[in-house]
């Protein structure tokens, strides 16, 4: 294995943040294999996931578990059947997307590896590449897609009559190579690389402006994808020799711009929301390939994939919340490299809709089950869907709109996604998993496994990452995004420094950085100061709190006023070796109401403290659901060091519905189903 190490200073340029050298590039982010996690809540989370979670979802996809949902479904004998040369076989295991999702575990794993090195997961893995190249190398134009090559290997890419809104040919094609710019990134294992860059060159000869074909993707993702791969082949143009790499790297970025540009390019029809899903398809089966429009003719694929009308001309963020979210990804990373203001524009007018109108209080999106959609304005039901993959959606996005822009806003968003929604998708015991997160329910629900598993890859692509956003630079400026016990060494100029950064966060506020440069340099140092802390829970007024204190900041003991740009407090200055800067941030209990438009959550009240939403669970409160808050009565919080592992809760007073005075015991949102399926509320009526 690579060691990853020996890529410390060279990595941070090779992050997914904006290209060095264009006119918008704001802050790059670090390679997640040159920070190391040493932090009272992450690190035995980490630990966890590498060593059981991890475990848990390869032997599912093996169908090697005896909870399996449908033991004996094995995602990898998709592979090994196309190796053989089986085509249209009426049989494959597990859904269209199955694919997509085994890469995007490789992924996740890929960044674990890159902190963590792990011999026998990297053995495991490599064994599950080895098969992926088996199949791959029976076609001759390297298409690899099982699902569609096992049942209907004339219909690659939705042609002929095929349906690629189900297929999902192009999303499996994205996330392999994805998977593979990570892999090689954290391993020095290049084979991964060499298939996913194959793939790629045959997307590039085959899909683009015509005469090449108009094939969009149905589900986005891939998007992105192509922009690391592109971002990989810049800066190590070596790797071209040794991956066979047929296209230009220019070419995966225009290709990923083709597919942005390209949505909203079509005959028309079918009418998704006046026919109906099952009419539009029968429709496309039948009709499309037709002499009335052509054997190169692409069906609409709607709102539903944000496909209605071209991305630049679309005013709000639409349809389908994860597709829409990941989409949205891929115009800020487009945006990061290209400079186009159509693509700026785009990305911001979506975000603010998003986080102004539509953003539940835990970071998800995604209100409404049909289509796994966003609902209207302002319409934030305490039973909303909300996906799990749709709120690690809303953390890339967000983090991508941070490198864009270098607005703290945006991290404030990523935060607020990965502490609630994210966090809540894999149970304490890391075997665990969710797909819906409703704010409020009398049921909670967590599955062994599922028939669409797709939210713990995402899950696990997001966690895996997140050490790598902990911190950035931008050539001249130290950005600390997350406030997480680490350490790293990162180059600005000529000056190499040291980062150390120790915390109790979440659970207190304190912060303490200590950094030391190789010599006395004067460069400036940007740290978040969340919205929360500040008073603005939301940017855009969509939930309002008081904050129960304010920040403080010091260097070397020495208080120093907090200077704030974008959401950042700047500290500029000649460092010393050993410097240190304490951050003191108010976590406290407070109390949040939603937007006067938020019909569904009027008269309601949710509590918080630092990044965490609480909820009030069964578990704790035998009337959970028959409880109004006392506003005015006092709220202490407080560790539980017994409670789960150690979980800070919130104790207060509330009124039952018979007017009784009793005390409740509140938890982190994330934390809720860890002790049985009962309720557990985040929204409750204030008393008053």
């Amino acid at each position: 294995m690579k060691p990853a190490k020996t890529l410390l200073l060279a990595l941070p340029l090779l992050a997914a943040g904006c290209s060095p050298d264009n006119g918008t590039a704001k802050i790059r982010p670090l390679e997640a294999g040159t920070v190391t996690v040493e932090d009272t809540f992450w690190s035995p989370r980490f630990e966890k996931w590498e060593h059981v979670t991890v475990g848990d979802m390869l032997d599912k996809f093996e169908g090697n578990d005896p909870a399996h949902f449908a033991c004996g479904v094995d995602a990898f004998e998709n592979f090994d059947l196309v190796a053989s040369g089986a085509r249209d076989i009426g049989r494959h295991a597990g859904p269209p997307w199955y694919d997509g999702l085994v890469y995007e575990t490789i992924r996740g794993i890929a960044d674990l590896l890159a902190q963590r090195p792990d011999s026998a997961l990297k053995a495991r893995v490599d064994g599950y590449i080895a098969r992926i190249e088996a199949a791959q190398q029976s076609d001759s134009d390297g298409f690899l897609g099982t699902h569609t090559q096992l049942t209907e290997d004339g219909h690659r890419w939705g042609a002929n009559g095929g349906l690629l809104r189900m297929q999902h040919d192009v999303y499996n094609a994205g996330m392999l190579v994805e998977a593979g710019v990570h892999y090689y990134k954290a391993t020095g294992d290049a084979r991964l690389l060499r298939i996913a860059t194959r793939f790629a060159d045959y997307m590039v000869r085959i899909m683009g402006p015509s005469p090449k074909k108009n094939i969009v993707p149905a589900h986005s993702g891939p998007e992105e994808a192509l922009i690391k791969l592109y971002r990989l082949y810049r800066d190590e143009p070596q790797l071209r020799e040794q991956t066979g790499a047929q296209s230009a790297a220019g070419d995966y970025l225009a290709l990923a711009e083709f597919w942005i540009g390209n949505r909203g390019v079509h005959c028309g029809q079918p009418l998704w929301g006046t026919w109906g899903n099952d009419s539009a398809e029968r429709w496309i089966h039948k009709n499309l390939y037709t002499a009335q429009f052509g054997p190169d003719a692409r069906p609409t694929w709607g709102d539903y994939a944000q496909d209605s009308i071209r991305v630049f001309e679309q005013p709000a963020i639409v349809g389908h919340a994860v597709r829409a979210t990941l989409l949205a990804t891929g115009i800020a990373a487009a945006a990061c490299e290209n400079g186009d203001k159509r693509y700026i524009a785009t990305a911001k007018r979506w975000w603010d809709d998003m986080v102004g109108r539509k953003l539940f209080l835990t970071g998800g999106v995604g209100a409404v089950h049909f289509d796994e959609k966003f609902g209207h304005d302002y319409f934030l039901p305490t039973d909303a869907y909300l996906e799990t993959c749709a709120a690690v959606g809303v953390g890339f996005f967000s983090q991508s709109m941070n490198s864009l822009t270098g607005d703290a806003k945006y991290m404030d968003e990523f935060e607020r996604a990965l502490y609630n929604n994210v966090l809540a998708g894999v149970s304490a015991s890391g075997d665990r998993y969710t797909y819906q997160n409703p704010l409020n329910t009398d049921r909670s629900e967590r599955w062994e496994w599922h028939p669409c598993p797709c939210c713990p890859p995402m899950f696990l692509k997001i966690v895996s990452a997140t050490p790598g956003f902990i911190y950035a630079e931008d050539g001249k400026s130290l950005y600390v995004n997350l406030f997480i016990g680490s350490r790293t060494d990162i180059a600005l100029g000529g000056t190499r420094i040291n980062v150390r950064q120790q915390t109790g966060y979440p659970a207190d506020g304190q912060v303490d950085l200590t950094l030391t440069p190789d010599k006395a340099s004067r460069f400036a140092v940007r740290i978040r100061i969340p919205g929360w802390a500040r008073g603005e829970e939301n940017p855009f007024g969509l939930y309002v709190s008081e904050s129960n204190g304010k920040p403080q900041l010091s260097v070397n003991g020495t208080p120093v006023e907090i200077r704030l740009e974008r959401g950042y407090a700047v500290i500029e200055r000649r460092w010393q070796p050993g410097d240190r800067i304490s951050l003191q941030l108010p976590v406290a209990p407070r109390v949040i109401r939603a937007h006067e438009q938020a019909r569904e959550l009027d008269g309601k009240v949710a509590l918080a403290a630092g990044p965490f939403v609480y909820c009030i669970e069964q578990a704790d409160n035998a009337d959970y659901d028959r409880l109004e808050l006392d506003t005015a009565g006092g709220m202490r919080l407080e560790y539980r060091s017994d409670l789960m592992g150690g979980t800070p809760v919130i104790t207060g007073t509330a009124v039952t519905e018979e007017g009784v005075q009793t005390r409740f015991t509140a938890i982190p949102y994330h934390a809720f189903g860890n002790r049985g399926n009962g309720g557990y509320r985040v929204w409750l009526p204030a008393l008053r």
